[in-house]
Protein backbone atom coordinates (compact mmCIF):
# COMPACT_ATOMS: atom_id res chain seq x y z
CA UNK A 1 0.00 0.00 0.00
CA UNK A 2 2.93 2.51 1.19
CA UNK A 3 4.82 1.78 -2.58
CA UNK A 4 0.92 2.46 -4.12
CA UNK A 5 0.90 5.84 -2.37
CA UNK A 6 3.80 6.94 -3.15
CA UNK A 7 3.36 5.99 -7.17
CA UNK A 8 0.44 8.43 -6.73
CA UNK A 9 -2.47 5.82 -6.90
CA UNK A 10 -3.43 6.76 -3.00
CA UNK A 11 -4.33 10.06 -1.85
CA UNK A 12 -5.50 9.12 1.00
CA UNK A 13 -5.10 6.45 3.86
CA UNK A 14 -8.17 5.86 6.83
CA UNK A 15 -6.65 3.84 9.66
CA UNK A 16 -8.92 2.96 12.70
CA UNK A 17 -6.59 3.91 15.00
CA UNK A 18 -2.33 5.02 15.58
CA UNK A 19 -1.84 1.44 17.76
CA UNK A 20 -2.81 -0.17 14.12
CA UNK A 21 -0.88 2.24 11.84
CA UNK A 22 2.81 0.86 12.79
CA UNK A 23 4.39 -1.45 15.92
CA UNK A 24 6.19 2.08 17.96
CA UNK A 25 6.31 6.11 17.47
CA UNK A 26 9.51 5.60 15.12
CA UNK A 27 7.89 3.89 12.40
CA UNK A 28 4.79 5.64 12.69
CA UNK A 29 6.36 8.89 12.26
CA UNK A 30 9.01 7.76 9.50
CA UNK A 31 6.26 6.14 7.43
CA UNK A 32 3.71 9.55 7.89
CA UNK A 33 6.60 11.89 7.02
CA UNK A 34 7.57 9.70 3.75
CA UNK A 35 3.98 10.19 2.65
CA UNK A 36 4.20 13.56 3.64
CA UNK A 37 6.53 14.02 1.21
CA UNK A 38 4.58 12.69 -1.39
CA UNK A 39 1.43 14.47 -0.22
CA UNK A 40 -0.73 12.13 1.24
CA UNK A 41 -2.91 11.91 3.82
CA UNK A 42 -3.38 9.95 6.79
CA UNK A 43 -6.47 10.17 8.60
CA UNK A 44 -6.76 8.32 11.91
CA UNK A 45 -10.47 7.76 12.79
CA UNK A 46 -10.35 6.75 16.86
CA UNK A 47 -8.07 10.23 17.36
CA UNK A 48 -9.64 12.39 14.78
CA UNK A 49 -6.25 13.30 13.47
CA UNK A 50 -5.55 14.19 10.08
CA UNK A 51 -1.18 13.97 9.52
CA UNK A 52 -1.52 16.98 6.69
CA UNK A 53 -2.60 19.29 9.43
CA UNK A 54 0.21 21.52 11.15
CA UNK A 55 -0.34 20.19 14.68
CA UNK A 56 -0.93 16.72 13.88
CA UNK A 57 2.68 15.22 13.92
CA UNK A 58 2.92 16.62 17.62
CA UNK A 59 -0.30 14.86 18.83
CA UNK A 60 0.94 11.78 16.67
CA UNK A 61 3.90 12.12 18.23
CA UNK A 62 2.43 11.88 21.58
CA UNK A 63 -0.56 9.48 21.12
CA UNK A 64 2.10 7.23 18.88
CA UNK A 65 4.30 6.77 22.36
CA UNK A 66 1.00 6.06 24.30
CA UNK A 67 -0.07 3.88 22.01
CA UNK A 68 3.38 1.81 22.22
CA UNK A 69 3.45 2.07 25.94
CA UNK A 70 0.12 0.33 26.02
CA UNK A 71 1.03 -2.20 23.72
CA UNK A 72 4.29 -3.36 26.06
CA UNK A 73 2.12 -3.52 28.75
CA UNK A 74 -0.74 -5.73 26.83
CA UNK A 75 2.37 -8.02 25.89
CA UNK A 76 3.87 -8.39 29.51
CA UNK A 77 0.24 -8.91 30.81
CA UNK A 78 -0.09 -11.70 28.20
CA UNK A 79 3.20 -13.24 28.83
CA UNK A 80 2.44 -13.23 32.80
CA UNK A 81 -0.68 -15.01 32.31
CA UNK A 82 0.95 -17.70 30.04
CA UNK A 83 3.88 -18.15 32.81
CA UNK A 84 1.14 -18.65 35.21
CA UNK A 85 -0.35 -21.23 33.56
CA UNK A 86 3.45 -22.63 33.30
CA UNK A 87 3.63 -22.15 36.64
CA UNK A 88 0.29 -24.27 37.51
CA UNK A 89 1.12 -27.10 35.36
CA UNK A 90 -1.19 -26.16 32.82
CA UNK A 91 -0.63 -26.67 28.70
CA UNK A 92 -1.91 -27.12 25.79
CA UNK A 93 -0.08 -28.73 22.24
CA UNK A 94 -1.25 -27.54 18.69
CA UNK A 95 -3.43 -30.44 18.33
CA UNK A 96 -3.83 -29.72 14.81
CA UNK A 97 -0.28 -30.14 13.34
CA UNK A 98 0.98 -32.45 16.34
CA UNK A 99 0.46 -36.13 15.63
CA UNK A 100 -0.27 -38.80 17.86
CA UNK A 101 -2.74 -36.64 20.26
CA UNK A 102 -5.89 -34.78 20.30
CA UNK A 103 -7.99 -32.49 23.01
CA UNK A 104 -9.35 -34.83 25.82
CA UNK A 105 -12.45 -33.79 27.50
CA UNK A 106 -10.18 -32.74 30.35
CA UNK A 107 -8.54 -30.58 28.09
CA UNK A 108 -5.15 -32.54 28.48
CA UNK A 109 -3.38 -34.86 25.21
CA UNK A 110 -5.25 -37.68 24.76
CA UNK A 111 -3.81 -40.76 22.25
CA UNK A 112 -5.15 -40.82 18.92
CA UNK A 113 -4.13 -44.93 18.61
CA UNK A 114 -3.77 -44.43 14.38
CA UNK A 115 -1.96 -41.77 14.67
CA UNK A 116 0.36 -43.13 17.91
CA UNK A 117 1.28 -46.07 15.33
CA UNK A 118 3.22 -43.75 13.06
CA UNK A 119 5.06 -42.25 16.30
CA UNK A 120 5.53 -45.39 17.20
CA UNK A 121 7.12 -46.97 14.05
CA UNK A 122 9.27 -42.92 13.93
CA UNK A 123 11.58 -44.16 16.77
CA UNK A 124 11.00 -48.07 16.43
CA UNK A 125 13.32 -47.06 13.40
CA UNK A 126 15.08 -44.71 15.40
CA UNK A 127 15.85 -47.37 17.68
CA UNK A 128 17.68 -49.39 14.69
CA UNK A 129 20.07 -46.51 13.87
CA UNK A 130 18.11 -44.64 11.09
CA UNK A 131 18.94 -41.50 10.79
CA UNK A 132 15.99 -39.05 10.29
CA UNK A 133 16.83 -38.30 6.77
CA UNK A 134 16.18 -42.13 6.08
CA UNK A 135 12.95 -42.30 8.55
CA UNK A 136 11.89 -39.63 6.46
CA UNK A 137 12.62 -41.38 3.07
CA UNK A 138 10.88 -44.72 4.65
CA UNK A 139 7.83 -42.82 5.33
CA UNK A 140 7.40 -41.02 2.45
CA UNK A 141 7.88 -44.31 0.06
CA UNK A 142 5.52 -45.79 2.32
CA UNK A 143 2.99 -43.40 1.62
CA UNK A 144 2.45 -42.84 5.57
CA UNK A 145 0.75 -39.15 6.23
CA UNK A 146 1.94 -36.73 7.87
CA UNK A 147 0.62 -34.41 10.78
CA UNK A 148 -0.60 -32.36 7.96
CA UNK A 149 -2.05 -35.19 5.93
CA UNK A 150 0.41 -35.61 2.74
CA UNK A 151 2.24 -38.06 2.72
CA UNK A 152 5.66 -36.06 2.24
CA UNK A 153 7.77 -36.15 4.93
CA UNK A 154 11.25 -33.71 6.36
CA UNK A 155 14.21 -34.81 7.98
CA UNK A 156 13.55 -31.64 10.10
CA UNK A 157 9.75 -33.16 11.34
CA UNK A 158 10.96 -36.76 12.10
CA UNK A 159 13.68 -35.06 14.28
CA UNK A 160 11.28 -32.94 15.75
CA UNK A 161 9.26 -36.02 16.99
CA UNK A 162 12.21 -37.73 18.09
CA UNK A 163 13.38 -35.02 20.48
CA UNK A 164 10.18 -34.02 21.82
CA UNK A 165 9.60 -35.22 25.67
CA UNK A 166 5.73 -34.69 24.95
CA UNK A 167 5.34 -38.37 23.64
CA UNK A 168 7.39 -39.66 26.31
CA UNK A 169 4.37 -37.75 28.74
CA UNK A 170 6.22 -35.56 30.23
CA UNK A 171 5.82 -31.52 29.22
CA UNK A 172 8.88 -28.96 29.67
CA UNK A 173 7.16 -25.63 29.09
CA UNK A 174 8.77 -22.02 28.42
CA UNK A 175 11.37 -23.83 26.13
CA UNK A 176 11.02 -20.33 24.05
CA UNK A 177 10.33 -16.76 24.84
CA UNK A 178 9.23 -13.31 23.17
CA UNK A 179 12.28 -11.30 23.60
CA UNK A 180 10.87 -8.45 22.01
CA UNK A 181 7.07 -7.36 22.08
CA UNK A 182 7.37 -5.05 19.39
CA UNK A 183 9.29 -7.51 16.88
CA UNK A 184 7.55 -10.56 18.23
CA UNK A 185 10.93 -12.35 17.70
CA UNK A 186 11.38 -15.67 19.75
CA UNK A 187 14.22 -16.78 21.20
CA UNK A 188 15.62 -20.44 22.94
CA UNK A 189 15.23 -20.22 26.36
CA UNK A 190 18.32 -21.01 27.66
CA UNK A 191 18.71 -19.83 31.19
CA UNK A 192 17.30 -16.71 30.63
CA UNK A 193 13.73 -17.61 32.15
CA UNK A 194 12.73 -20.42 34.05
CA UNK A 195 11.37 -23.32 32.67
CA UNK A 196 8.80 -26.08 34.24
CA UNK A 197 9.22 -29.56 33.70
CA UNK A 198 5.63 -32.02 34.31
CA UNK A 199 6.90 -35.86 34.59
CA UNK A 200 3.84 -37.79 34.06
CA UNK A 201 1.55 -34.68 32.38
CA UNK A 202 -0.16 -37.47 30.06
CA UNK A 203 -0.30 -40.28 28.88
CA UNK A 204 2.59 -41.29 26.89
CA UNK A 205 2.87 -42.55 23.49
CA UNK A 206 6.19 -43.82 23.75
CA UNK A 207 8.01 -45.67 26.90
CA UNK A 208 10.73 -43.44 28.86
CA UNK A 209 13.18 -46.13 28.59
CA UNK A 210 12.92 -45.79 24.27
CA UNK A 211 12.97 -42.30 24.14
CA UNK A 212 16.18 -41.92 26.39
CA UNK A 213 17.85 -44.40 24.34
CA UNK A 214 16.54 -42.30 21.17
CA UNK A 215 18.11 -39.30 22.80
CA UNK A 216 21.53 -41.09 23.02
CA UNK A 217 21.07 -41.78 19.36
CA UNK A 218 20.62 -38.86 18.22
CA UNK A 219 23.35 -36.94 20.53
CA UNK A 220 25.86 -39.64 18.68
CA UNK A 221 27.86 -37.92 15.60
CA UNK A 222 26.09 -38.42 12.19
CA UNK A 223 27.02 -38.85 8.66
CA UNK A 224 25.19 -35.80 7.55
CA UNK A 225 25.14 -36.13 3.56
CA UNK A 226 26.68 -38.85 1.31
CA UNK A 227 30.29 -36.80 0.85
CA UNK A 228 31.33 -38.07 4.62
CA UNK A 229 29.66 -42.03 3.09
CA UNK A 230 32.44 -42.15 0.98
CA UNK A 231 34.96 -39.55 2.07
CA UNK A 232 36.66 -42.31 4.12
CA UNK A 233 37.20 -44.53 1.02
CA UNK A 234 38.35 -42.26 -1.90
CA UNK A 235 41.98 -42.18 -2.88
CA UNK A 236 44.71 -40.76 -5.50
CA UNK A 237 45.90 -42.93 -8.09
CA UNK A 238 49.30 -41.27 -8.46
CA UNK A 239 50.54 -40.98 -5.27
CA UNK A 240 47.86 -42.93 -2.93
CA UNK A 241 46.77 -40.32 -0.64
CA UNK A 242 43.28 -39.47 0.01
CA UNK A 243 41.15 -37.47 -1.96
CA UNK A 244 38.81 -34.97 -0.38
CA UNK A 245 35.90 -32.79 -1.08
CA UNK A 246 36.15 -29.19 -2.04
CA UNK A 247 34.07 -26.26 -3.04
CA UNK A 248 35.24 -23.64 -6.03
CA UNK A 249 33.83 -20.17 -6.15
CA UNK A 250 30.97 -20.77 -3.54
CA UNK A 251 29.82 -17.17 -3.99
CA UNK A 252 29.80 -17.01 -8.12
CA UNK A 253 27.87 -18.79 -10.87
CA UNK A 254 31.07 -21.53 -11.66
CA UNK A 255 30.01 -22.68 -7.97
CA UNK A 256 31.35 -26.45 -7.72
CA UNK A 257 31.75 -29.20 -5.86
CA UNK A 258 35.33 -31.40 -6.21
CA UNK A 259 37.13 -33.55 -5.00
CA UNK A 260 40.92 -33.26 -5.39
CA UNK A 261 43.83 -35.25 -3.98
CA UNK A 262 45.00 -33.67 -0.34
CA UNK A 263 48.87 -33.69 -1.90
CA UNK A 264 47.74 -31.08 -4.52
CA UNK A 265 47.49 -28.34 -1.35
CA UNK A 266 51.04 -29.13 0.11
CA UNK A 267 53.54 -26.42 -0.02
CA UNK A 268 56.42 -28.23 -1.93
CA UNK A 269 56.49 -30.51 -4.61
CA UNK A 270 52.14 -31.41 -5.41
CA UNK A 271 50.45 -34.01 -6.92
CA UNK A 272 50.16 -34.16 -10.50
CA UNK A 273 46.63 -35.78 -10.15
CA UNK A 274 43.20 -33.98 -12.00
CA UNK A 275 40.13 -33.22 -9.50
CA UNK A 276 36.77 -34.80 -10.22
CA UNK A 277 33.84 -33.37 -9.97
CA UNK A 278 31.47 -34.51 -6.97
CA UNK A 279 28.64 -35.00 -9.20
CA UNK A 280 30.98 -37.55 -11.45
CA UNK A 281 31.74 -39.41 -8.56
CA UNK A 282 28.57 -39.94 -7.05
CA UNK A 283 26.76 -40.92 -10.74
CA UNK A 284 30.12 -43.55 -10.56
CA UNK A 285 29.32 -45.10 -7.63
CA UNK A 286 25.36 -45.52 -8.07
CA UNK A 287 26.16 -47.22 -11.58
CA UNK A 288 28.91 -49.70 -9.32
CA UNK A 289 26.41 -50.21 -6.81
CA UNK A 290 23.40 -50.89 -9.15
CA UNK A 291 25.51 -53.41 -11.21
CA UNK A 292 26.20 -55.04 -8.00
CA UNK A 293 22.87 -55.12 -7.50
CA UNK A 294 22.14 -56.52 -11.06
CA UNK A 295 24.93 -59.10 -10.65
CA UNK A 296 24.30 -59.96 -7.08
CA UNK A 297 23.67 -63.77 -7.78
CA UNK A 298 27.47 -64.05 -9.64
CA UNK A 299 28.70 -61.77 -6.36
CA UNK A 300 27.55 -63.81 -3.46
CA UNK A 301 28.51 -66.88 -4.88
CA UNK A 302 31.70 -65.02 -5.58
CA UNK A 303 31.71 -64.10 -1.81
CA UNK A 304 31.28 -67.17 -0.60
CA UNK A 305 34.16 -69.08 -2.64
CA UNK A 306 36.25 -66.05 -0.99
CA UNK A 307 35.42 -66.01 2.51
CA UNK A 308 35.86 -70.23 2.71
CA UNK A 309 39.17 -69.60 1.82
CA UNK A 310 40.17 -66.98 3.95
CA UNK A 311 38.70 -67.41 7.34
CA UNK A 312 40.44 -70.98 7.65
CA UNK A 313 43.35 -69.45 9.08
CA UNK A 314 41.45 -67.77 11.66
CA UNK A 315 40.95 -68.80 15.37
CA UNK A 316 37.11 -70.20 15.86
CA UNK A 317 35.39 -66.73 17.14
CA UNK A 318 37.46 -64.83 14.63
CA UNK A 319 36.56 -67.33 11.33
CA UNK A 320 32.58 -66.63 13.33
CA UNK A 321 33.15 -63.26 13.24
CA UNK A 322 34.30 -62.45 9.78
CA UNK A 323 31.41 -64.76 8.48
CA UNK A 324 28.71 -63.27 10.70
CA UNK A 325 29.89 -59.68 9.22
CA UNK A 326 29.97 -60.88 4.91
CA UNK A 327 26.84 -63.22 5.77
CA UNK A 328 25.37 -59.84 7.29
CA UNK A 329 25.87 -58.26 3.95
CA UNK A 330 25.05 -61.05 1.38
CA UNK A 331 21.65 -61.15 3.28
CA UNK A 332 21.05 -57.17 2.54
CA UNK A 333 22.07 -57.95 -0.56
CA UNK A 334 19.56 -60.57 -0.99
CA UNK A 335 16.78 -58.31 -0.13
CA UNK A 336 17.80 -55.33 -2.73
CA UNK A 337 15.74 -55.63 -5.34
CA UNK A 338 15.27 -52.09 -7.07
CA UNK A 339 17.51 -49.79 -8.78
CA UNK A 340 19.07 -46.98 -6.80
CA UNK A 341 19.14 -43.46 -8.07
CA UNK A 342 21.75 -42.02 -5.34
CA UNK A 343 24.42 -43.61 -2.93
CA UNK A 344 23.07 -45.80 -0.54
CA UNK A 345 24.64 -45.85 2.64
CA UNK A 346 23.90 -49.42 3.49
CA UNK A 347 24.98 -51.33 0.56
CA UNK A 348 27.73 -48.32 -0.51
CA UNK A 349 29.31 -49.51 3.18
CA UNK A 350 28.81 -53.26 2.89
CA UNK A 351 30.41 -53.10 -0.69
CA UNK A 352 33.16 -51.10 -1.42
CA UNK A 353 36.36 -51.42 0.25
CA UNK A 354 38.23 -48.56 -1.71
CA UNK A 355 37.69 -46.07 -4.69
CA UNK A 356 41.24 -45.22 -6.58
CA UNK A 357 41.09 -42.06 -8.43
CA UNK A 358 42.82 -42.44 -12.19
CA UNK A 359 42.79 -39.01 -14.61
CA UNK A 360 40.09 -41.11 -16.74
CA UNK A 361 39.24 -43.98 -14.49
CA UNK A 362 37.96 -44.97 -10.96
CA UNK A 363 38.66 -48.50 -9.64
CA UNK A 364 35.92 -50.07 -7.35
CA UNK A 365 37.98 -52.27 -4.73
CA UNK A 366 35.24 -54.88 -3.20
CA UNK A 367 35.19 -56.14 0.03
CA UNK A 368 35.54 -59.28 1.18
CA UNK A 369 36.73 -60.50 -3.19
CA UNK A 370 39.88 -59.98 -5.26
CA UNK A 371 37.49 -58.40 -7.84
CA UNK A 372 37.43 -54.79 -8.64
CA UNK A 373 34.95 -52.86 -11.18
CA UNK A 374 36.15 -50.04 -13.45
CA UNK A 375 34.27 -46.90 -14.69
CA UNK A 376 35.39 -44.39 -17.06
CA UNK A 377 34.94 -40.41 -16.33
CA UNK A 378 36.21 -39.19 -19.76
Amino acid sequence: MIADTIKGKIDLIITKSISRFARNTVDTLTIIRTLKEHNVEVFFEKENLYTLDSKGEIMITILSSLAQEESRNISENVAWGIRKRFADGKFSLPYKNFLGYQKGEDGYPEVVEEEAQIIRYIYKLAVDGKSANAIAKILTANNIPSSSGKPSWESSVVRSILTNEKYAGNAILQKTFTSDFLTKKKKINNGALTKYIIENSHEPIIPIDIYEAVQKVLAQPFRKNNTHVISSKVFCGVCGSRFTPYTWHSTSKYYAKVWECQNRKVVGPKCTATHIYQDDLHDSIVSVLNSIINNKGRLIKNLKSCLLESIGSYSSDKRKTKEGIVNEYIDRLKTTETIIDEVDDDIFSGAIEKIIVFDDTLEFKLKYSEQSLFIYII
